[in-house]
């Protein structure tokens, strides 16, 4: 009899076990739906930062127009990207250390409290990594647009339930970023200049845009950067007519220039007063009662700074209907003049006329024949040199003289790093054409190598 209490205990007790490992199970079973169901949240966070942000604004503006649905919602979120981020920032954080309470709490029900971080912070990094960082993100890179679709409208009701906790972290961030320096608004692409400009090299060397397209692309993203000095048809080449002269006279310079507009001037051409067309002038002598006179004709022009930026005078040419404005320097002496043409050229490459050279003229494999106008950058870019571009001269013919430091006659020859260029026509004191030698042992750092013999080292 006196065992029956004993007997009446161990069976409590092995009961009361029962229960706490009936308990311990249960537990485990829901914490571990509830780290699933946490991963798949992360992995919504995570995903949505990249796709919300990579989704261009024009595209964006695009669908809206279309009508796509829930493309408003999108527009909506983007409208605000700083609280944008902070909503998945904050549903991220939460979720992530929700996450990592959860699964330490777990894990210590099967081992001692230190091991149980342990396993818990490896375990929970390792799932998030995999599961709510990299996979999602890449599915959001891979398909941006639709995915972007589906989770506007989840994004939006998130940002709703954490509406205070967002206003919160809104303010705060805010206020740290203005303490800091730091930027706080999320409004810069996720895509640079530098980025697109290497994609275009990347997408002609996997064969999607060929090189004649790289090259007009290329031109375009210069473009802002190209000064009217680089552009403009210099002084020397310039024909102009006096305000005096004839009608006949004008129509006959046009003519004999091979252009349809010429500067007319009073005086000499750092006075010009304006541009004269052939079919006005045509017009003016043929259908107009009583006499000719020029100055009937004559429209005015712009005069622009040397430095100006050439699409800044785009706009202002288009603004106002002009295709000839005349180029300045400081002094207010003219320097050249700039044609719609010029500019158009910039983009598409030289439009060349009947009895125009090219600018470049291959002779073999490791030489060419350049125009001495050509500008620097072209003859870097066309060749592969590295020659300097400087303030002081814009053309190969500048830097020629530049680098000798006098008057240059054919046949002489200077040698710069990788190439020798050697003079092969010259017009009274102009360079008219060079001829560059591709040159991997050549170089030019002393006067003493700069000029060589005017005996041909290269025959034609």
């Amino acid at each position: 009899m006196i065992y029956v209490p004993q007997i009446a205990v161990s069976v409590a007790i092995e009961r009361l076990l029962q229960i706490v490992q009936a308990s311990e199970t249960g537990i485990t079973i829901l914490g571990s739906g509830a780290i699933i169901v946490l991963i798949a949240l992360s992995a919504f966070f995570s995903s949505s930062e990249i796709a919300m942000f990579s989704l261009a604004k024009h595209r964006v503006e695009a669908m809206v127009e279309e009508g796509v649905p829930r493309a408003e919602t999108i527009d909506q979120l983007k409208s605000n990207p700083h609280r944008l981020l902070v909503t998945i920032l904050v549903g991220n954080n939460i979720v992530n250390i929700a996450m990592s309470s959860i699964a330490t709490a777990l894990v210590s029900l099967y081992f001692d409290p230190g091991a149980a971080v342990l396993v818990s912070t490896f375990g929970i990094t390792t799932l998030v990594l995999l599961f709510g960082e990299s996979a999602p993100k890449s599915y959001a890179v891979e398909n941006t647009e639709s995915w972007a679709l589906q989770i506007a409208k989840p994004l939006k009701y998130s940002e709703y339930l954490l509406l205070p906790l967002v206003i919160v972290f809104d303010y705060l961030t805010r206020v740290i970023n203005q303490v800091t320096g730091g930027q706080s608004a999320i409004e810069s692409s996720y895509v640079t200049r530098d980025e697109i400009q290497n994609l275009i090299q990347t997408g002609e060397r996997e064969g999607v845009i060929d090189e004649e397209e790289r090259e007009m692309l290329d031109r375009i993203f210069r473009f802002n950067q190209t000064i009217v000095k680089e552009v403009m048809t210099p002084r020397l080449d310039m024909t102009g007519i006096s305000k005096d002269a004839s009608i006949d006279e004008a129509i006959e310079t046009c003519i004999h220039s091979d252009h349809e507009r010429i500067p007319v001037y009073d005086g000499n051409l750092d006075n010009i007063i304006g541009i004269a067309t052939v079919r006005d002038l045509v017009r003016e002598k043929n259908y107009v009662e009583g006499s000719a006179d020029l100055s009937n004709v004559v429209q005015p022009t712009l005069h622009v700074p040397e430095s100006k930026n050439v699409d800044e005078l785009l706009t202002e040419i288009q603004d106002n209907r002009l295709q000839m404005v005349i180029v300045i320097d400081e002094f207010g002496t003219t320097e050249g003049l700039i044609t719609l043409e010029d500019m158009v050229e910039e983009i598409v490459g030289d439009i060349l006329e009947d009895d125009e050279e090219e600018a470049f003229e291959p002779v073999s494999d490791d030489e060419m024949l350049v125009r001495g106008e050509v500008n620097i950058d072209e003859v870097n870019e066309e060749l592969e040199l590295n020659l300097p571009e400087g303030e002081e001269f814009e053309t190969l013919a500048g830097f020629i003289f530049n680098r000798v430091g006098r008057l240059v006659e054919e046949g002489e020859e200077i040698a710069v790093d990788g190439a020798r260029i050697r003079i092969e026509q010259v017009d009274n004191t102009r360079i008219m054409k060079a001829r560059i030698v591709m040159d991997e042992d050549a170089s030019g750092p002393s006067e003493e190598q700069d000029t060589v013999s005017q005996e041909p080292s290269v025959s034609e």
